[in-house]
């Protein structure tokens, strides 16, 4: 029947708070890329040296962990229109700053990290936001549907059009480029999102919300299967090495990057618009596994039309992640959800990290990228059967959250 098919994402779209919200972030996260690439580039034309421009990549990332999970609390003490607007056009002052031509490096760096600052309670309070504009459970995860197709391509357009921009007009313009557009995000949120008062009354201890989240199990389930991700993240770092050793051309590490992302997308659409909120619930904690286990393939040294195949399928199942993060901010409370939602992305961002750094180490005993790989996908699996065991307990009051 009509009225048993999930909404569409149309029906989300049709909301302008959404809207304006969505496309901030889609912005934000495009702006990210220019500025990190555009840094990098800079500090190498400037020292010549690889390992101070990655460094200085490296140094983009540390903000957000540690931002994630002090300043996202900001998103519960004050209203959250008013962290977004403030964060963006801050965000639009500091690039614009750093657009500046002949800035020292060290200050371009410290201007980055203020940037990315910024960004965390931004983030909290979009998400929490987000699920204040759909009290339905239904649409709210479509939005989240949205929002992680749009930023997936959004991250790999800023990364294409970031080499592109600063090759066509240069570090300096991309620069102020990027800062409009945060300028022009700020207009928009304060003109277009509806005023809200602070969920919170600022009462609770700084980090209350992380010790909320630490008392409930079924919070705690959804942390370890959003952690799973970082097995998966495997194959992206070992990009290179995987081409060379399955005798695949060079120009082959980008398809194999590109494909986690686009099966990623196709799994989003695939489940938006086929499955409702309560089925995808009950499948997260098996489809959690999928991703790892397809990576058993590279226990067999594959061709590369099934390392790329191998890829796609563990992208497709790995959009679980989205009802992972939906339903863990639907079970937090209004009042708590900015500080939660920092501890939730910040361990996203953490494991990631860590399964990358895992993969190289395991590449270097092994001596082999595929057996690596097949040896993070058998360490997610054999992580994720009591995870997914816990989530089946857990669930059975999921209709009735504390």
């Amino acid at each position: 029947m009509k009225t048993n098919a999930p909404p569409r994402m149309r029906a989300v779209l049709r909301n302008g708070e959404f809207r304006t919200l969505w496309l901030a972030e889609a912005q934000s996260v495009a702006g990210d890329q220019l500025t990190t690439v555009a840094l990098a580039i800079t500090v190498y034309a400037r020292t010549g040296s690889p390992l101070w421009a990655a460094l200085a990549y490296a140094m983009t990332y540390l903000p957000a962990l540690a931002g994630g999970l002090g300043l996202a609390q900001l998103a519960d003490r004050y209203p959250r229109r008013t962290v977004l607007w403030t964060c963006a056009a801050a965000q639009a002052v500091v690039v614009g700053v750093m657009a500046i031509p002949g800035t020292p490096l060290v200050a371009l760096v410290a201007l980055v990290v203020l940037a990315r600052l910024f960004g965390a309670p931004a983030n909290a309070a979009q998400n929490a936001l987000t699920r204040e504009v759909f009290t339905s459970d239904e649409l709210y995860l479509r939005s989240q549907d949205i929002r992680g197709i749009t930023t997936n391509l959004a991250m790999l357009l800023g990364l294409i059009g970031a080499g592109a921009l600063v090759t066509t007009i240069g570090v300096s313009w991309t620069l102020a480029i990027d800062a409009l557009t945060f300028a022009v995000s700020a207009v928009a949120i304060r003109l277009r999102v509806l005023r809200r008062a602070a969920a919170s009354d600022g009462a609770d201890p700084w980090f209350g919300a992380i010790r909320w989240v630490s008392g409930q199990r079924r919070l705690r389930v959804l942390l370890g299967l959003s952690w799973l991700v970082g097995f998966a993240m495997i194959p992206e770092g070992l990009a290179a090495p995987l081409a060379e050793e399955i005798g695949a051309p060079p120009e082959a590490v980008g398809w194999l990057l590109a494909a986690d992302p686009l099966g990623f997308i196709l799994g989003v659409f695939l489940m938006s618009n086929y499955l409702r909120a309560e089925v995808r619930r009950r499948v997260i904690g098996v489809l959690a596994i999928v991703p790892n286990a397809i990576l058993l393939v590279f226990a067999v040294e594959p061709s590369l039309v099934l390392a790329l195949t191998a890829l796609a399928l563990a992208g497709v199942a790995g959009a679980y992640i989205v009802t992972v993060g939906a339903t863990f901010i639907t079970w937090v409370p209004n009042e708590l959800r900015g500080g939660a939602g920092g501890l939730y992305r910040t361990g996203l961002r953490v494991t990631q990290g860590i399964g990358a750094a895992l993969g190289g180490a395991l590449a270097q005993l092994a001596g082999s990228a595929t057996a690596a790989i097949a040896i993070g996908g058998a360490l997610g699996v054999v992580l994720g059967l009591p995870l997914a065991w816990s989530w089946a307990r857990a669930r059975r009051d999921a209709d009735s959250p504390e």
